[in-house]
């Protein structure tokens, strides 16, 4: 672990998690936004945090926090994460008084978005929060004025969230849309992020100028490899006048991340996932009012269209957070969540993950040396899933889905499958589990599910 990350450690121990009823900076904005009848029943009920002085004790108090089902292990956080029990029980209480008084219930998010956003490097203006990571990138994708030959670079190992908006510009517009094959590491073939990199440069040098926009996943959910966003942004896009949008649904929560860094013009993500915030939200990160965008494309009379808005304002924020009746108590769990994140540390909780996530794959090596692991073993590249098939035919499908439907009703382990092709120019596709790591795990954790699939594995065989 890093200095900074000991240090976040130890400062999250003696000043605890949450100070207030609705987490820390957020009381005032919190309860001042329910009715009356709200402040008395919600002051107190949770208790300020204090972690024990060893690491190993500290993580297991925030183990603690969470009231996962103790019969299994859940290890799917890539599709869904988990409420702290704090922070649920504060939500629910907030959904029962909107239920005693539900002419309060349309109350104001916004205010929440602002004081969210400097956790991840935002200004607070910059920040809006959404229903989902698809929820943003459809707002933004189908809002951009494209034109006939526009060319819009993407890859091939993208969700839905983007390939669909994606589509529909192009069938609207006449724009044209770039698959770029990523490079997939196997224990034969070792990746960098030059490599990267290198994939977006060369589809740049060979379109040109017609390449008007840039979308691609932060971690890609098929593998869980980490894209070097940043050196993407930075080195390809912004010299060109590429316009950029990073699809993040699995890193708010899992990483310290810093959109001010990143550089990119848009970032969209979720808050339901690693955040373990509640279902339907996520964050949409709009750069200094895409005044960039309107740079890049300022041949474009109308470069942004504010097609999921019902406000009249001129604020970008206020008209993309404003979409009629919001889901306050969900928004302001949220945000509690984000303050638990922020008590903890970001950077350690960066640090714990893919401290596990490295444990995962050294395991998987050692127990299955002929296998195929495809998220990338290297730090930088890292993130909290990692994905491997133990079968010798990768293609598959139906017996890897046995293999993970088993390892859970058998030895109680939740993990999920992906796909994707393994080249550019298979036809079919190769089949992987994905197994996520997080901040409520431990090595025990690690070690049982390999233990587990290793044994399930030779039943199998």
């Amino acid at each position: 672990m890093t200095k900074n990350s000991e240090a976040s450690l130890a400062n999250a121990g003696r000043r605890g998690f949450l100070k207030t009823t609705t987490g820390v900076a957020l009381a005032a904005v919190g309860t001042s936004l329910l009715p009356a009848t709200a402040h008395a029943s919600s002051d107190n009920h949770i208790k300020p945090f204090h972690g024990h002085g060893s690491e190993h004790g500290f993580w297991n108090k925030v183990r603690n926090e969470f009231i996962l089902n103790k019969r299994t292990t859940y290890m799917n956080i890539g599709t869904s994460g988990t409420m702290p029990k704090r922070v649920l029980k504060d939500y629910n209480r907030t959904n029962e008084q909107i239920s005693i008084n539900p002419w309060n219930s349309n109350v104001p998010t916004i205010d929440y978005a602002k004081q969210i956003a400097p956790s991840f490097g935002a200004d607070e203006h910059e920040l809006v929060l959404s229903r989902n990571t698809t929820d943003g990138l459809c707002t933004i994708i189908n809002g951009l004025q494209f034109e006939y030959g526009d060319v819009i670079l993407t890859t091939n190992h993208e969700h839905p969230g983007v390939t669909t908006p994606l589509k529909h510009v192009a069938q609207r517009y006449g724009a044209e849309v770039i698959e770029l094959a990523l490079p997939v590491y196997t224990p034969n073939n070792e990746v960098s992020a030059d490599d990267f990199v290198q994939v977006f440069n060369d589809a740049v040098n060979l379109y040109g100028n017609r390449v008007r926009f840039m979308v691609f996943s932060h971690v890609t959910f098929t593998t869980g490899t980490t894209l070097p966003a940043k050196r993407i942004c930075q080195e390809v896009a912004i010299p060109n006048g590429i316009v950029t949008m990073v699809d993040g649904a699995h890193t708010p929560g899992m990483f310290n991340l810093d959109f001010h860094d990143i550089d990119c013009d848009f970032y969209s993500g979720a808050g339901h996932k690693w955040q373990c915030g509640p279902g339907a939200t996520g964050f949409l990160y709009v750069r200094d009012n895409a005044n960039r965008l309107f740079e890049f494309w300022s041949d474009r009379e109308t470069p942004l269209w504010f097609i999921n808005s019902s406000s009249t304002a001129t604020a970008v924020q206020a008209r993309l957070q404003s979409i009629g009746q919001d889901n306050y108590p969900a928004k302001r769990a949220l945000a509690d969540c984000c303050a638990l994140w922020d008590q903890i540390g970001r950077d350690a909780i960066e640090e714990r993950i893919l401290d596990l996530s490295a444990l995962c794959k050294k395991e998987l090596a050692k127990k299955f040396p002929d296998a195929m692991i495809f998220a990338p073993n290297i730090r930088e590249l890292s993130s909290g899933l990692t994905s491997f098939n133990p079968f010798d035919d990768l293609n598959d499908g139906e017996l890897l889905t046995e293999f993970r439907d088993r390892l859970h009703e058998e030895y109680g382990y939740i993990v999920r499958t992906t796909s994707f092709y393994l080249d550019p120019y298979d036809t079919v596709k190769t089949y992987s589990l994905r197994i996520s790591t997080h901040l409520f795990h431990d090595n025990d954790d690690v070690k049982g599910l390999v233990k587990a699939m290793k044994q399930l594995h030779r039943e199998m065989r």
